[in-house]
This record gives structure tokens, sequence and C-alpha cells, in this order.
């Protein structure tokens, strides 16, 4: 947990699919709060992962939230001991989602009844767009993207920096005026899928390609470093070669996963 002397974001995993070196998104800030439970997850020691107490999710994706359950399965005894919850929080239509299809006692038991109904090890709070959700000095604002499924971002601030993640999505114009309304952002997170040779495929599944993204980082004021997350496996160096060549006043980075900056 955060001390009020700055938060630190740990990126667990960063890839578009999976592969030697390549692990699905998950962000890890401070010791306690986790955004997305991707295979990235499963980069964690048992002693960190018995620290999350709070887990924002995007969206129902599957490389977004296959190791939720293993998470918890992982947390089960520790969080019983203590009487305490993992607290997921994202759109109702998500945790519809992660009820329905994951947690149904078919793919995997239903741990907001166990070990009891009154106790349980999760527990589901729906947050809506715009809605800010404060844990401590903390603030972690949803804000919503355009992506084939309900999606959102995530904006954490902490003393006034800013830390932003896009989340899965395409063009969209609520992420950026957003941004645009903070004093400063210190990191931003986006992702880019697809090449610009797969822009008609990027836009069908609403994901961003160079060129997409490069016209909406356009309408961005601040000059923050930008890591660029979600790569298909195989096509990332082209994808960010695109990048830098739209965008050569930027300051553009790949994001691999295992980095960890303090904001």
């Amino acid at each position: 947990m955060s001390d009020g002397g700055g938060m630190q974001v740990r990126v667990l995993g960063a890839s578009g699919g999976i592969g030697v070196g390549r692990h699905t998104t998950s962000i890890l800030v401070d010791d306690d709060v986790l955004i997305d439970g991707g295979d990235g997850v499963g980069t964690l020691t048992l002693e960190n992962m018995s620290s999350i107490r709070y887990l924002f999710v995007t969206h129902s994706h599957l490389d977004h939230i296959c190791h939720i359950p293993f998470l918890l399965d992982g947390l089960f005894e520790r969080l019983t001991e203590v009487g305490e919850s993992l607290i997921v929080y994202g759109q109702a239509q998500t945790l519809l989602a992660l009820k329905q299809h994951v947690f149904n006692n078919v793919i995997w038991p239903d741990f907001a009844e166990l070990p009891t109904p009154d106790k349980p090890v999760l527990t589901y709070q729906v947050v809506v767009p715009g809605e800010v959700v404060e844990l401590g000095d903390r603030k972690i604002e949803m804000i919503e993207v355009d992506h084939i499924v309900p999606a959102v971002g995530y904006l954490v601030s902490e003393a006034g920096r800013h830390f932003a993640f896009s989340g899965d999505t395409g063009k969209t114009e609520r992420f950026w005026s957003r941004l645009n309304e903070l004093d400063e952002l210190a990191l931003l997170v986006v992702e880019t899928a697809y090449p610009n040779e797969m822009a008609e495929l990027a836009g069908m599944a609403k994901h961003y390609c160079p060129r997409t993204l490069a016209e909406d980082l356009l309408t961005l004021r601040h000059d923050p470093d930008i890591y660029i997350t979600h790569l298909k496996p195989g096509i990332e160096e082209g994808v960010c070669l695109q990048l830098g060549e739209l965008l050569p006043e930027r300051r553009i980075h790949r994001l691999y996963g295992g980095e960890i900056f303090d904001i």
C-alpha cells in the first residue's frame, strides 16, 4: 500500500499473446492494487500475491482475466484467516461475465460464496465510467473506451501525479479528453495491437494500429513517456517502428513487462 510518498507501477504482463518472455495484461500498483488479471499475475511470488486486495478489470476478454481464478485460489487460505475479500471492481457487464462464465461452479468454484456467503473471499464492486474509487491517498478513475465488448481504461492518481492506462480500445475521444483535463501526466500506457497493414482487422476488433493511435495522440496536450502495450506476438518491432515514424516528436517505447515505474 502506498505511504503517500508516491506510487509504484509494476508491469507484470504487457503482451497481446503468449510465448517465451510474453505475458498477458496485468499491472500492479504499489503492492495491493492489481489492474487486470492476465497471466502476468503468475510472475509474482506467493508473498507478493498475498498483499493484493483490490483488482480493477478493464473488460471481460480472457487475456485480461485468465489468472483471476488462480489468484483467488492462491489467496484463499490467507484471506479466510483474516476474514477479508479480494474486491474486484468493474463495469456491471464485465462482472456479470465473470459470474456467469468463470466463477460458476463449472469452470471454477464460486468464490463469492466461499468459504461462506457472509464472509466470501471474493467481493464484486460495480463501478461506472467517471466514478472514482479512493484507496488511501490514491484515486482510481474509470474511463470508458471503445472496444468490441464493454471496456474501460483507468486513471490512477496520487499527490497530483497521474498514470493512465487505456486498456483495450480503438479510436476513442473520451479517454484523451479526460487526460487533457489534467495538469500533468507522468506515465501513459496505451495499446496498439496491429500494424498499419492490418488496419482493417484492427478496426473490426476495435484495437489501435499506429495510424489511428497517431491521430488520437495528436490531440493529447501532455508529453509523457508513452509505453505501447498489447502488441500481438511476432509483430511488435514493426508496430513500434511505424509509431516512431508517425510520431517522431513523442517519447514512445515498447512495453515488455517487468518494468517498474516510480511516480
